[in-house]
């Protein structure tokens, strides 16, 4: 009972907040809105017996993706009012996008059959002393290593691909490396070895000169000799 009302809140709240993440109008209160969707597909995730999903979305996707985008949406000025001008132009393209998009999704579902022994293989009892994190990782690093693999690849060539396209080289401005003059230089430095006291002169320090001696006072003879 207690799970099964869980289920129907984290569902409904996960709902709610992708809804608010597609009509929100200020970018920020979206991206908030997606952090708070990513928290309760976790919450599905933990009651559907997955921790270790549930923990690599709140870690990876919460934890790095939507705090990125967040962090680029309020330190980039972008103009999203000057993003949104070619709307109406892109809009057609766009519809067509979708509705072929949407009659793929629509052709697998209607093609989509449950397998027979799928609900005996649901209810079946976990193997003892194995996790789901365990189970999941003798999956993919055995059955499925070389696609994991390829899409370790994938990632690595999209990322090295965005960087390269977003470098702007501007050589007057900007410092580079040059390891081939590094290694060629030569060191003009000689070590010197002044003799003992050297280093130190006599006209070189300063000292403060004495107060100036008192004057004797005269001692004035009014008086003859008698």
């Amino acid at each position: 009972m207690i799970a099964a009302l869980a289920f129907y809140a984290f569902a409904a709240i996960l709902v709610a907040s992708a809804v608010m993440v597609v009509t929100s109008r200020n970018p920020v209160h979206s991206v908030l809105y997606l952090i708070l969707a990513f928290f309760n597909a976790a919450g599905l995730f933990l009651l559907a017996g997955a921790e270790f999903l549930a923990m690599i979305l709140v870690i990876v996707y919460v934890g790095a993706v939507a705090v990125l985008f967040l962090f680029v949406v309020m330190m980039l000025d972008v103009d999203f009012a000057r993003l949104r001008e070619g709307f109406q132009r892109y809009a057609p393209f766009g519809a067509v996008v979708g509705a072929i998009l949407f009659l793929e999704l629509v052709l697998v579902f209607g093609a989509w059959q449950l397998a027979p022994d799928a609900m005996d293989l649901r209810l079946s009892p976990a193997p003892a002393g194995v996790s789901n994190t365990e189970a999941l990782g003798r999956v993919i690093y055995t059955d499925y290593i070389f696609l994991f693999q390829a899409a370790g690849m994938i990632l690595l060539v999209a990322m090295i691909g965005a960087i390269v396209l977003t470098l702007r080289d501007k050589p007057a401005n900007s410092k580079r490396q040059d390891i081939a003059a590094q290694i060629a230089r030569t060191s003009k430095l000689a070590m010197a070895q002044p003799a003992l006291g050297a280093g130190i002169a006599r006209e070189e320090i300063l000292r403060p000169l004495p107060p100036p001696a008192p004057e004797p006072k005269k001692v004035s003879h009014e008086g003859g000799h008698h």
